[in-house]
């Protein structure tokens, strides 16, 4: 889905859109896969007699709130959490029903850091430091994929900015 155009003025362009890094999804398929198995287990081992059902039913809906909880609402924050870079700023999204967001003007921009462990570096993500220069100070990007190439495409962006400003 491209970020919509409306938001930008007429002479902005976007340069990067991305969703965090696919990473961040791991644990919930993980908590998705276990869930499930122990609640097949569960309904395959429960006490035969009277309270077979009730007891199935409520694994049942036990595992569907676990699932919900562990899986769906992780997914939904990944896909609806916007990393945007234009030629002119950095654009925040988030969430669905209570949507935030906010916007760095890159000629504001003091420093652009990033950090990756080894495995963040192995998996191609990290974490995107952007200091401001407004009142609000430091965002932190998390699970950012391609971190040095953004980390890069920033820089040159706040260059060419400010090369022509002064």
């Amino acid at each position: 889905m491209a970020f919509p155009e409306d938001i930008l003025t007429d002479d902005e362009v976007v340069v990067l859109d991305l969703h965090p890094h696919w990473i961040r999804l791991v644990r919930p398929v993980l908590s998705a896969v276990v869930v499930l198995g122990l609640a097949v287990l569960a309904v395959f081992f429960a006490p035969n007699g009277v309270l077979q059902k009730p007891l199935q039913y409520l694994v049942l809906i036990v595992a569907v709130v676990l699932l919900v909880y562990l899986t769906i609402r992780p997914w939904v924050r990944w896909i609806t959490t916007r990393y945007v870079i234009t030629n002119e700023r950095v654009l925040l999204r988030t969430g669905v029903l209570t949507r935030s967001g906010r916007d760095i003007p890159l000629v504001r921009l003091n420093d652009v850091t990033f950090e990756h462990t080894l495995f963040e570096r192995m998996v191609g993500s990290g974490t995107l430091t952007i200091e401001s220069a407004g009142e609000r100070g430091q965002v932190v990007l998390t699970s950012v994929p391609h971190v040095e190439h953004v980390h890069l495409r920033l820089y040159e962006l706040s260059e060419a900015l400010r090369g022509y400003s002064g």
